[in-house]
């Protein structure tokens, strides 16, 4: 077993143009920013970013580095649509995906058991199927004869995911009411790096929270970057709330103007002019 901690730049540099990348977290709860950031600071483009989409997927697409984007969504929880990705969208400036939640999932499920594809009923008599021609359907081989979905695996190259606590092997732990797939997310792709919190002992991770929350295994891990409020402004339950100040202000500012104020330097010039920012208010 060996040491698997590294910096948010070493995960970077592990990246490049071209990648479909695994973002977890779910909306505008528990996203990896800390390591969008980390990209955003990057040449990287090109992307094909497939997420349970939040300000991860609006920044990405403001900043112009999405090729496609596979989606159920993408919303900031408490503002319902996210308006930097919607107003990439309506530019036409990337291809988009658009699934049920739950076919997301079995995308997931399939890429994580190295399957083709899963059968779903979700999508059936919906526009899902019209608006993407590509996806096929199967008929059941048994005696009900059903018509199913054919989701196809969400295969990745690499997966970011964000978690309260881990050790320096690559067990992640999630502290908060929900898992998010994030475990899939890791599954499912070449590579997996998780951000937390706080990195801890093994032996630390059973004695706040039971052996279950012990979502990720380190098998499925590539690297683990100690990110103190890496998921900011998003939550990271119970550790803190979602900053919605910033997000307003965030979902309210013109793209250039918010990244020259808050994306110009490294994770800690952010913390310092995310500080400023509520002292000047």
């Amino acid at each position: 077993m060996s040491d698997k901690t590294m910096s948010a730049k070493d995960v970077v540099a592990r990246l490049a143009s071209g990648m479909t990348i695994g973002i977890g977290g779910w909306g505008s709860r528990r996203k990896p920013m800390a390591l969008v950031r980390a990209l955003l600071r990057s040449g990287i483009s090109d992307l094909t970013v497939v997420s349970y989409g939040g300000p991860d997927v609006g920044m990405l697409a403001a900043a112009g580095r999405i090729r496609k984007l596979v989606a159920p969504f993408v919303t900031l929880d408490s503002i319902p649509l996210e308006p930097h990705f919607r107003a990439a969208r309506e530019r036409g400036a990337f291809e988009l995906m658009e699934v049920d939640e739950a076919m997301f999932m079995w995308g997931l499920h399939a890429a994580a058991n190295r399957l083709p594809f899963m059968p779903v009923r979700a999508g059936i008599g919906s526009d899902v199927m019209r608006v993407n021609p590509g996806l096929r359907t199967v008929t059941s081989p048994y005696a009900d004869g059903e018509e199913l979905v054919a989701m196809p695996a969400l295969r990745m190259d690499a997966a970011l995911v964000h978690v309260n606590r881990a050790d320096h092997l690559g067990n992640g732990q999630y502290l908060g009411p929900d898992p998010y797939f994030d475990d899939l997310f890791c599954e499912a792709a070449d590579t997996a790096y998780v951000s937390c919190e706080r990195i801890v002992d093994t032996a630390e991770l059973t004695k706040a929270a039971p052996v279950q929350s012990l979502l990720i295994q380190r098998h499925s891990v590539t690297g683990v970057v100690e990110a103190p409020s890496g998921a900011h402004f998003t939550s990271c339950a119970p550790d803190y709330d979602r900053d919605e100040d910033i997000q307003r202000l965030y979902a309210s500012t013109p793209w250039p103007e918010f990244a020259e104020r808050f994306l110009t330097g490294d994770e800690q010039a952010y913390r310092s002019a995310v500080e400023t920012w509520h002292k000047e208010r």
